[in-house]
C-alpha cells in the first residue's frame, strides 16, 4: 500500500499547504468516510491488541476523564519472551475500563501494519521528519487528556467515528521533549489563550496542528478511533551535536580553558578564548564538508522500516514490487506447483497445470510467470509489478487451475 503526501492533504495541494499552513497554523482536511478505511479498522485493532506479548504498560496505556489508569489495575504479571517480568494488559480488565469509559491508547504503531506505515512513509518521504504514530480510541462524552500542546507537529487521521477538538489561540514557542517545557495543567489552562474555534473531525479527515499549539478533543460518536502520526523534525540543535563531533579534530577545542582566578585578566581571557572558538564555529557553518553531513542529516531524518524479502536476497524469488506489500487483510495465494512456468505454444502461451493447461494473453504469461518465481502471492503485489494485467481475475484462474492456493 502506498499514500502520498498529496493523498494525504486531498484536495489541498502539497503546495499550498507548505505555503499557507507548515508550521503556522492547523488545517482541517474533510474526506470521505472510504479515504482512510484502508489504514486501520476495528477489526485489525482487536487483531493487534491479541497480539498478547507485543504490549506492556508503557506501549499500550488507560487513561479515564485525564487520569491516567494505573498500570496494576489493567495488568497482570507475566513473564516475557525474553523471561523477564512484565506488567502485561489483561483483555477482561482492559474490557472492564473500557466499560466504564476509559481511552486506550496504543503507541508507536506506526509500522504495525501496511495501512499505518503508508501513512508514516508518506509524511517522512516529504521531508517532514520522523513519523511515529499512537491509536486513540476514545467514547462519547469521556476526554482523555487535557489542553495541552505537543512538542512535534501532529497528524490526526480519524479512521472511524467523529471527534470534536477545541482549537485554542495560543502557541507554546517550538518546545522539544525537555524537562523544562513540563508544566502543570493550570499552566496550561492559561497559556492556552482563547477558544479559536472548534473542529468536528469525521472519519476520512485529517487534522494538521503545528508544534506547540493548543488543543484538546472530546469524543462526539459513541466510538472514535484517531491515529495521532507525531512527526518530529530536525532541529538548529541537530547542528550542534555535528559541530561537536566534528570539533574533536580541533586542537583549539581541546585545548583547556583560561583558569579562573577571579580576576579581570583571568576574566578577559577567558571571553577571548570563548570568542575565539565562537569564531571557529562559525567558519565550520561555511565548511561544504560540514554542511554535506548536515544536509544528508536532513534528508534522511526519518525512520528506517521495512524492506525484508529474504527469499529475493538468497536469490530464490523474483522481488517483490515496490510498494506491493500484502494489504492486512488481503487474501495471499501460495504457489503448489512448484516449477510451473508458461511458455509459448506457436502464437499461444500455455501453463501446464494440475488441472490441466491454461492459455494464458503474452501480459498474462509474464504476470503469471513472475508470480510463480515467488513462494506466495497477493492481488496488490501482482497489480503493482504488472498494472496491465487483471491481478484478481488471473489469480483465480490460477487457482482454479490447481497452481495456487489461497492463504
Amino acid at each position: 500500500m502506498n499514500l502520498t503526501l498529496a493523498d494525504l492533504l486531498a484536495p489541498v495541494t502539497p503546495e499550498q499547504f507548505f505555503a499557507e499552513y507548515h508550521d503556522k497554523q492547523p488545517l482541517h482536511v474533510q474526506g470521505g468516510a472510504a479515504k482512510f478505511a484502508s489504514v486501520l479498522s476495528w477489526r485489525q485493532i482487536n487483531r493487534l491488541l491479541d497480539q498478547t506479548h507485543i504490549w506492556s504498560s508503557q506501549s499500550l496505556k488507560l487513561v479515564l476523564d485525564g487520569t491516567p489508569v494505573p498500570p496494576e489495575q489493567y495488568c497482570g504479571r507475566a513473564t516475557g519472551r525474553d523471561g523477564a517480568a512484565v506488567q502485561q494488559p489483561e483483555a477482561a480488565k482492559v474490557a472492564q475500563w473500557v466499560a466504564r469509559g476509559a481511552s486506550i491508547v496504543m503507541n508507536d504503531v506506526d509500522s504495525l501494519t501496511p495501512g499505518l506505515a503508508a501513512v508514516s512513509g508518506a509524511l517522512e518521504s516529504a521531508g517532514l521528519g520522523k513519523a511515529q504514530a499512537n491509536v486513540y480510541i476514545s467514547w462519547q462524552s469521556h476526554k482523555a487528556f487535557g489542553s495541552h500542546f505537543d512538542t512535534h507537529d501532529v497528524w490526526a487521521v480519524q479512521v472511524e467515528g467523529e471527534k470534536t477538538w477545541n482549537i485554542w489561540e495560543g502557541r507554546a514557542e517550538w518546545p522539544i521533549a525537555h524537562p523544562v517545557f513540563r508544566f502543570p495543567q493550570e499552566h496550561h489552562d492559561r497559556a492556552r489563550g482563547k477558544l479559536r474555534g472548534k473542529v468536528t473531525v469525521k472519519a476520512g479527515d485529517l487534522l494538521y496542528l503545528p508544534r506547540g499549539w493548543y488543543h484538546d478533543a472530546l469524543a462526539e460518536a459513541p466510538a472514535s478511533v484517531h491515529i495521532a502520526y507525531g512527526v518530529h523534525s530536525p532541529l538548529g540543535m541537530d547542528l550542534m551535536n555535528i559541530l561537536l563531533e566534528r570539533v574533536l579534530y580541533e586542537v583549539e577545542f581541546r585545548k583547556p580553558l583560561p583558569r579562573q582566578d577571579g580576576t579581570a585578566a583571568a576574566r578577559f581571557a577567558l571571553t577571548s578564548r570563548a570568542a575565539q572558538l565562537g569564531q571557529r564555529l562559525s567558519e565550520l557553518t561555511r565548511d561544504p564538508k560540514v554542511m554535506d553531513v548536515l544536509a544528508k542529516f536532513v534528508a534522511d531524518y526519518r525512520f528506517q522500516r521495512g524492506g525484508n524479502d529474504l527469499l529475493a536476497a538468497r536469490g530464490l524469488a523474483a522481488p517483490t514490487a515496490p510498494g506491493g506489500a500484502a494489504e492486512e487483510g488481503g487474501e495471499a495465494f501460495r504457489v503448489v506447483a512448484p516449477g510451473s512456468k508458461a511458455v509459448r505454444r506457436g502464437a499461444e502461451w500455455v501453463l501446464k497445470a494440475p488441472a490441466g493447461a491454461v492459455s494464458l494473453a503474452p501480459a498474462e504469461a509474464e504476470a503469471a510467470n513472475w508470480l510463480l518465481a515467488r513462494p506466495d502471492g497477493t492481488a496488490a503485489e501482482l497489480r503493482s509489478a504488472h498494472p496491465a494485467v487483471d491481478a484478481e481475475a488471473l489469480l483465480r484462474r490460477l487457482a482454479g487451475a490447481g497452481v495456487l492456493a489461497p492463504t
